[in-house]
């Protein structure tokens, strides 16, 4: 199968491409930067029509990845990266007839900031989702699924807190300040949250590009379906990597008034690193959010191949073993992966 990918430099892009690669995909990536993943490249920005559809033409598929995932920066950047992005991919589609489009989104969507206990995929909400990179993404996905079509199946997957060897978005913070002495619980620590361990993912998006034209229309969110109380997964992440856990609480409602007052002064000096407290991650660090997966898994012919506990296994191997590899070049191939029938 030819297959274009958009964004291959994060974990999840990265994974997946090795293993489209492993899986004897006919790969083209589209992204700003050399992903020296020896494949066809198109090194451009996603929002960019022309260069998407130059890497559009030909492909039996496109799996759309590429974003702007961040809780800093002007809503112009969001809106170009992620809505723009969005719809230039639809185009190039369009344009050279490609069958099926799968869209990488986030449960974040249809998150209003009250707990989430066991729900579905539920409708992307722009108006109520919380933050930049919240609303932008509900656009993008509105506009994918609107392009759904005898034409062009679609189909929106929302990969929930994917992490593992290597990340850098949701283990490295954690890992870094908890090691700083910086990291206390928000708040009682024992709302219920899942989870998504990198291969868990990279399957299910292969599945749903195999599966897209029979399965399409709908979004599905993707996790491991095994929810734990937020404490036991910073202690868990902590333990693995050899640092030490949690220290001290800060209730919500102080976390919450911190988060912005520290958004307020980013947005005045124009300050690019990631802040580190927001409002949103204090919503996400006191309320339980965790999915019925029944629907995903009965759509995708897919189950989560690798458990929490295994994969805090590896994450634990992963920094007990430091040297080439560890900065986020996790290789499906040497690690056993196997992709789902679909």
């Amino acid at each position: 199968m030819r297959v274009l990918l958009t964004g291959a430099s994060g974990l999840l892009g990265r994974t997946t491409a090795l293993a489209l690669l492993a899986d004897g995909a006919e790969l083209t990536v589209l992204q700003r930067r050399p992903s020296g993943l020896g494949c066809r490249e198109v090194l451009a920005d996603v929002s960019d029509p022309a260069a998407v559809r130059h890497a559009a033409e030909g492909q039996d598929a496109v799996l759309h990845l590429a974003a702007k995932v961040d809780v800093v920066g002007p809503w112009a950047e969001y809106e170009r990266v992620n809505v723009g992005g969005t719809s230039a991919v639809i185009a190039a589609c369009r344009h050279h007839r490609v069958p099926r489009l799968v869209h990488v989104s986030t449960p974040a969507v249809a998150h209003a900031g009250r707990s989430l206990v066991g729900a579905g995929a539920g409708a992307a909400d722009p108006q109520r989702a919380r933050g930049h990179y919240a609303r932008s993404k509900a656009m993008a996905e509105t506009l994918a699924l609107q392009a759904d079509s005898a034409e062009l199946a679609v189909l929106a997957i929302r990969p929930h807190l994917v992490w593992g060897p290597g990340d850098t978005q949701l283990v490295g913070p954690i890992v870094e300040r908890a090691r700083a002495g910086r990291l206390p619980l928000i708040g009682s620590g024992a709302a219920l949250i899942d989870t998504t361990y990198v291969d868990n993912a990279v399957d299910a998006l292969l599945a749903a590009v195999g599966v897209c034209g029979e399965v399409h229309g709908e979004a599905l969110v993707v996790s491991n379906g095994e929810p734990r109380p937020v404490a036991e997964i910073l202690r868990r992440v902590c333990r693995a990597a050899g640092v030490p856990g949690p220290r001290g609480r800060v209730p919500f409602a102080v976390a919450h008034l911190l988060g912005a007052v520290i958004e307020a002064g980013w947005a005045v000096t124009g300050r690019r690193e990631t802040p580190p407290l927001n409002r949103f991650l204090a919503e996400q660090l006191t309320t339980a959010h965790w999915f019925d997966q029944r629907r995903t898994r009965q759509a995708l012919r897919w189950r989560p191949r690798v458990s929490l506990e295994e994969g805090f296994t590896r994450l634990a191997g992963h920094y007990a073993s430091p040297g080439p590899g560890t900065g986020g070049d996790h290789d499906p191939r040497a690690s056993g992966r196997t992709t789902p029938g679909a």
